[in-house]
């Protein structure tokens, strides 16, 4: 079967066409659609040779809690009449990027031991678009482990500057 990434890419730049200027109203809804796809009973039900299409695309905008605009509602037709919900969230996925990538943006998870203001997140996020020259559209997420500090990945990049990383460069230092 082919790479997942090989069968989303003409559907996300089919969908980034259509979108023109909406495409970051677009994002978040396949975003919610990417969750609702990532859920295994729902591609069970997919699955089903017994169920139509048209029910499955019911139980996906319903399971999405939200009203689709026409060119996603369209889109998730396409996938499911050709058997590709496993792939959506890999389109969603391409879609941000190809967003992201005409607003000069990216995505950035920050993680965090402890809960981060509003305040001190705008601080950080300052700082963070200086570091990687360019907007940043940032989420938080704790993560417990990480002892202190924070965890920024901003696609490919990652800035480690928790206690948990620094520890482990000791470690390394002390056993070199």
């Amino acid at each position: 079967m082919a790479e997942l990434a090989t069968i989303a890419r003409p559907y996300a730049e089919a969908l980034f066409k259509a979108a023109g200027a909406d495409g970051a109203a677009l994002s978040s809804q396949m975003s919610v659609l990417a969750a609702v796809a990532g859920n295994e009973q729902l591609r069970q039900f997919a699955d089903n040779p017994k169920v139509g299409a048209s029910q499955v695309v019911d139980v996906v905008t319903g399971a999405a809690g939200t009203t689709l605009d026409a060119r996603v509602g369209n889109l998730l037709q396409m996938v499911i009449e050709n058997g590709r919900l496993a792939a959506l969230p890999e389109i969603a996925a391409q879609f941000t990027a190809l967003v992201n990538a005409q607003s000069g943006s990216s995505d950035a998870v920050i993680q965090s031991a402890f809960p981060i203001d509003d305040a001190a997140l705008a601080d950080v996020v300052v700082a963070l678009e200086k570091r990687f020259a360019r907007k940043l559209n940032a989420r938080v997420e704790i993560d417990n482990g990480l002892i202190g500090g924070i965890r920024v990945v901003v696609g490919d990049e990652v800035l480690d500057t928790s206690v948990k990383a620094r520890l482990e460069q000791m470690k390394v230092a002390l056993t070199a």
